[in-house]
C-alpha cells in the first residue's frame, strides 16, 4: 500500500547557481577517473594493467570480499594509469578515452522473461551491481544479498541538486526496463518515491511494477534512508538494496541494448558558475570538460556532488562514480573581521538556521556561501539543533555520542542499521561544535559492519 509521508523537520538551502534546463555539448574528457573509494569499505583488486585496451564495460577491478562484484570502465580507451598510494593502495584507474566509444558486446535481453537467477547473473557479467547500495552501511551491494525490498528516490532534494524530472526526459524504455530488472532482484516491493509538489515527469508517475510512494516537505525528504524509514524500516538482519533514478535507466538500458552505457546527465551548478546548465559527460569525466570558460574569477571549491555531501575534487578532478552533480563555490579561507563580516555583524548576506542573523527578515532570498565554518571545532555539546533538522525517530545526538565512544550495543539500540552518513549532512550544517558529523557516523558504520556485518 502506498504511503503519503509529510516531513515537517529539516532545511532547505537556498543558494544560488540553479542549473537551467538547458543541456549544453561538454568538450570531450580525454581522461576518464574511476575511483574505488566511491565505493565504501570496498577493498578492489585490479583485472587489467597500464597499457592495456579495454571497451565500455570491460570490468576494471572487482571487490576482494566478493570476486563475482565487477566495476566497469565507462568507457572505451587504453588504461593510462593505475593511481596507487601508500602501500600500492589503488586510488583510481585512468583512461585516455577513444573519441567514439566502442562497447563491450551482450546479447539484448527481456527481463521479464528471465528467472531471477538469470538476471542476476547478467547484472555481475556486465558490472551493472555496481550501482546498487546496500542498507544498512551504504556499501555497494553484495552478489549473496537477499534485500527484502528495493528503494528509488524519484527527486533530489539536496541544495542544487540535479533535478531529477528533467534528466530522466525522454527515457520512459530505459527506466522501465530497469524497474523490471530490479523487481527481479527482490521477493519484496520496489519502492518508487516521489515529490508532492515537485515530480512532475510522466516517466516517473507513469512507472509500473513499482509501489509508489508520494513524499513532501524539505530536504532531507529526498534522502533514501529518510524514506526507508518511513515506509519499510530496517531491522537488524535485513538488508535493502538502493539504486540512483538516473541509474535505473542504466541498467534498463544495457539489458535493453546490450551495451554498458554509463554516459549521465550533469548538472554543473553554484554561484560562482557564470551560466549553470546541465551537461552530458561519461561517468568519471574531467570537470574541465563542463567548467572551461564558465567560472567566475577566484578561489573556488569544485565539488563532486552537492555541497552537503560531495568530494572536494578541485579543478582538475574528476566526476564521482554515483554524481551526477558539480557545486562550484567560493572558498572560504579568508579571514573575516569580526565586526563587518563575523559574529558581530548584521549578517544580511549569511544564511543561518537558527535567525542568528538578520537575514531571516528577508523570506526567499538566495545567498552564496563560501566553505567558511564561521568557527573551529570545539567540545561537543548538546543544543537540540540537530533534532530540528533529523526527521526520523532517532536521537541523532544520542547516536553520534554513542559511536563516538564505540559502544556497538549503544550505536544499535539507538538506530545505527537505519542511517548513512549523508542522513547528517544537515546536522552537520547547523552543528554549534563543528564536529565533522557525517565522518563519525562513517566510522561507526564500519565499525558495525566489521564486527557486526
Amino acid at each position: 500500500m502506498s504511503k503519503d509521508i509529510s516531513i515537517k523537520r529539516g532545511l532547505d538551502i537556498p543558494l544560488l547557481g540553479e542549473a537551467e534546463r538547458v543541456t549544453a555539448t561538454a568538450e570531450h574528457s580525454e581522461t576518464i577517473l574511476i575511483n574505488p573509494a566511491d565505493f565504501k569499505n570496498l577493498t578492489p583488486k585490479m583485472l587489467v594493467k597500464q597499457g592495456e585496451q579495454v571497451l565500455a564495460g570491460t570490468p576494471l577491478f572487482f571487490s576482494k570480499d566478493h570476486p563475482e562484484l565487477k566495476v566497469g570502465s565507462p568507457v572505451s580507451g587504453e588504461v593510462a594509469e593505475v593511481v596507487r598510494g601508500d602501500k600500492r593502495k589503488i586510488l583510481g584507474v585512468k583512461i585516455l578515452a577513444d573519441k567514439e566509444t566502442r562497447y563491450a558486446e551482450f546479447p539484448v535481453a527481456d527481463p521479464t522473461t528471465m528467472a531471477s537467477e538469470q538476471v542476476l547473473q547478467r547484472m555481475l557479467d556486465q558490472c551493472l551491481l555496481a550501482f546498487v547500495k546496500r542498507r544498512p552501511y551504504g556499501t555497494a551491494a553484495r552478489p549473496n544479498d537477499r534485500p527484502k525490498a528495493i528503494f528509488i528516490s524519484g527527486f533530489d532534494s539536496a541544495p542544487l541538486s540535479a533535478d531529477v524530472d528533467y534528466v530522466l526526459h525522454g527515457k520512459e524504455k530505459e527506466f522501465q526496463a530497469g524497474l523490471n530488472v530490479l523487481g527481479k532482484l527482490t521477493a519484496g516491493k520496489v519502492h518508487l518515491t516521489l515529490h508532492r509538489s515537485h515530480t512532475t515527469s510522466e516517466v516517473l508517475k507513469n512507472a509500473k511494477g513499482v509501489q509508489i510512494h508520494w513524499i513532501s516537505g524539505p530536504h532531507p525528504s529526498g534522502n533514501v534512508g529518510v524514506q526507508i524509514h518511513h515506509i519499510s524500516p530496517i531491522n537488524k538482519g535485513e538488508v535493502v538494496w538502493t539504486v540512483a533514478a538516473q541509474d535505473v535507466a542504466v541498467i534498463g538500458k544495457a539489458f535493453l541494448t546490450g551495451h554498458y552505457d554509463a554516459s549521465r546527465i550533469v548538472a554543473l551548478v553554484g554561484s560562482e558558475v557564470s551560466s549553470p546548465k546541465y551537461y552530458k559527460v561519461a561517468q568519471g569525466a574531467s570537470i574541465a570538460s563542463i567548467s572551461k570558460g564558465q567560472m567566475k574569477e577566484g578561489k573556488l571549491r569544485y565539488i563532486s556532488g552537492n555541497v552537503l555531501t560531495g568530494s572536494n575534487v578541485g579543478a582538475a578532478g574528476n566526476l564521482g562514480f554515483f554524481d551526477s552533480t558539480v557545486s562550484v563555490i567560493p572558498e572560504g579561507d579568508h579571514p573575516k573581521f569580526f565586526i563587518t563580516e563575523g559574529w558581530a555583524g548584521a549578517g544580511l548576506n549569511k544564511h543561518s538556521a537558527s535567525r542568528s542573523y538578520f537575514s531571516w527578515l528577508m523570506p526567499g532570498r538566495k545567498y552564496r556561501l563560501d566553505t567558511n565554518t564561521n568557527g573551529e571545532h570545539r567540545a561537543y555539546v548538546a543544543t537540540g539543533e540537530y533534532e530540528n533538522v533529523f526527521p526520523m525517530d532517532i536521537y541523532p545526538q544520542h547516536l553520534v555520542k554513542a559511536v563516538m565512544i564505540g559502544d556497538i550495543e549503544l550505536m544499535e539500540n539507538l538506530g545505527i542499521y537505519e542511517v548513512d552518513d549523508e542522513d547528517f549532512a544537515l546536522c552537520e550544517y547547523v552543528c554549534t561544535s563543528k564536529t565533522p558529523v557525517q565522518e563519525v557516523i562513517r566510522g561507526g558504520l564500519a565499525l558495525i559492519e566489521k564486527e557486526c556485518g
